[in-house]
């Protein structure tokens, strides 16, 4: 069994569901206390994370990843236990193979070979969170801000987020798209039905403002985004009776967009449109993050060169997909990638990842290390 299916093996077992770290990290930290890493751990509420360094002086290099994972579902569901850590046919099943714990046994047993076979110039750091599949306000975030309160900085991070599509290091992610979700409070009068006169429907108020949304085109997007989407998640009014009309209407959206936009920007062409249709309403914002890009750097050509050197094959860059912990750190001016493996399994019933494919993982790892060294 190699040293990489073994580490992920053992993080697996740790039944992990956000925010429980579940004995990870102490894994985790004991390796890279091995190698020697100084290690401070930095929790917030119930919330773990370790920052690792090692060297004293030169460019930081930093792993970031997370050890929690999403809820399993049903259970019976699974062709093997979600915390078993299975291999069958050549995979390893488990939750959280593919997404990440994979990709953070890739990393440690990356750093175990490149510093078994030359002295470190620079500096490797660690920053593992247990928050990144929740709320995500104690995790990298909240470690971000201690870093910036020391003026420590980051200059090259590689999150493990699953972005390969059919083979390892097919596709990496140079930046994301921004996340800005908001809660729409339209109010109106409640009353009977037969006597619509004497009410005031909120349903029938948002009809229209809320085709308007839909139908905005909000940007062209760019070379490296596509579009800003609008999306209604959820839609809820009504007593549960069928002969009231109801007070208030409340709806659940969100904006995945590009660089083209800023919240401030999007919020504003919001409000001008139900403003338009004198709509009598509250918003309840939340941005989780702004968009980030990594259009090019030293990080991106050394990250495709070693792909290119251990699986034969040239990367596509990409910023398709949901948001991840890049949001926090690429702001602060760091060159930023993410690279791990498949993702066609994540967060779904029977989530696995090759065997192999964390072998080959780890060879990228340590290829750019070696690299950046």
């Amino acid at each position: 069994m190699s040293s990489t299916l073994d580490l992920a093996k053992q993080l697996i077992r740790c039944p992990s569901v956000t925010p429980d770290d579940a004995g990870c990290q102490q894994i985790l930290g004991q390796r890279l206390q091995n190698l020697g890493f100084n290690l401070e751990q930095l929790d917030f509420g119930d919330v773990k994370n370790l920052w690792a360094t090692l060297g004293e002086s030169g460019p930081i290099t930093v792993f970031a990843g997370h050890t929690d994972v999403v809820p399993t579902g049903p259970e019976d569901k699974w062709t093997h236990p979600p915390f078993d850590a299975v291999v069958s046919e050549g995979y390893l099943f488990g939750r959280g193979s593919a997404d990440m714990k994979g990709s953070l046994a890739a990393m440690i047993t990356a750093c175990e070979a490149f510093l078994g076979q030359r002295t470190l110039r620079n500096r490797i750091g660690f920053l593992i969170t247990s928050d990144e599949e929740g709320i995500a306000i104690n995790g990298t975030k909240k470690v971000m801000e201690v870093l910036a309160s020391r003026n420590q900085s980051i200059d090259f991070c590689i999150v493990g987020e699953p972005t390969s599509s059919n083979s390892v290091g097919d596709v990496i992610k140079i930046g994301r798209r921004g996340s800005l979700s908001g809660k729409l409070s339209i109010h109106g009068i409640q009353g009977h039905i037969a006597y619509p006169q004497l009410a005031k429907n909120p349903i029938h108020e948002a009809t229209q403002p809320l085709a308007k949304l839909v139908a905005e085109q909000w940007d062209q997007g760019n070379e490296s985004f596509s579009a800003t989407s609008f999306q209604i998640s959820n839609i809820h009014a009504g007593t549960g009776a069928n002969n009231v009309i109801p007070e208030t209407l409340e709806v659940d959206f969100n904006f995945r967009f590009s660089t083209e936009l800023d919240a401030d920007i999007i919020k504003a062409r919001v409000h001008g449109i139900l403003d338009s249709d004198e709509l009598d309403y509250d918003i309840d914002w939340h941005l989780s993050g702004q968009p980030f890009l990594t259009e090019s750097g030293q990080l991106l050509e050394i990250a495709a060169a070693s792909i290119e050197q251990i699986t034969g094959q040239r990367c596509e860059n990409s910023t398709t997909g949901g948001t991840s912990d890049g949001r926090f750190i690429a702001p602060t001016g760091t060159e930023l990638i993410e690279l791990g493996p498949c993702n066609a399994s994540i967060h779904k019933i029977d989530e696995c990842v090759k065997v192999a494919d964390l072998d080959t993982l780890s060879d990228i790892y340590q290829a750019i290390l070696e690299r950046l060294a």
